[in-house]
């Protein structure tokens, strides 16, 4: 898929990339969705399907509070607070730790809400305020947005894939 340069592209590449993450994750039974057997976010690492659902929720809250923060006037930490860009490992950890302990059905319910803000949220813009200045550093707000949902939406597609085809039949 092209990167997004409006609104309406900016949905579609939401919807269709959620849509197709969460078809993978119906397939999960939720026996194994606590196993730590698929490829981690740090090379030579495993995690679990709720760790990366988990890290998903986590991406996906983090957009809606700099986002929110920022219509505030308030300072944003980015990417997180206490945390800098190069250290994204560190960050995934904080998000496995941050939802660690709930089920996997509440962990995709938790997706699906913060998932719909996300949508609600770009619905509430116009291309302008999307695309049309940067937002943060050289980046505008549409690129934030994508970089942080439908971008790694794909990219937990394709791990899951991946690991489901290793499962033994």
């Amino acid at each position: 898929m092209t990167i997004p340069t409006n609104r309406e592209q900016l949905l579609t590449a939401i919807q269709h990339n959620y849509a197709r993450l969460t078809a993978e994750l119906d397939t999960v039974p939720a026996a194994l969705a606590s196993e730590r057997t698929l490829e981690g976010h740090a090379k030579g690492t495993h995690m679990s399907v709720c760790e990366l659902v988990s890290y998903l929720i986590g991406w996906n809250a983090l957009v809606l509070r700099w986002t929110s923060r920022h219509a505030q006037g308030l300072e944003v930490d980015f990417p997180e607070t206490g945390f800098k860009w190069n250290e994204l490992g560190k960050l995934a950890q904080k998000f496995y730790a941050d939802y660690a302990g709930l089920p996997y059905p509440e962990l995709l319910a938790r997706l699906a809400g913060a998932n719909a803000r996300i949508v609600a949220l770009v619905k509430a813009h116009d291309d302008a305020s999307l695309y049309g200045q940067p937002w943060y550093g050289k980046y505008t707000l549409g690129r934030m947005i994508q970089f942080n949902t439908s971008s790694p939406y794909e990219n937990a597609r394709a791990r899951l894939r991946k690991w489901r085809a290793a499962q033994p039949r």
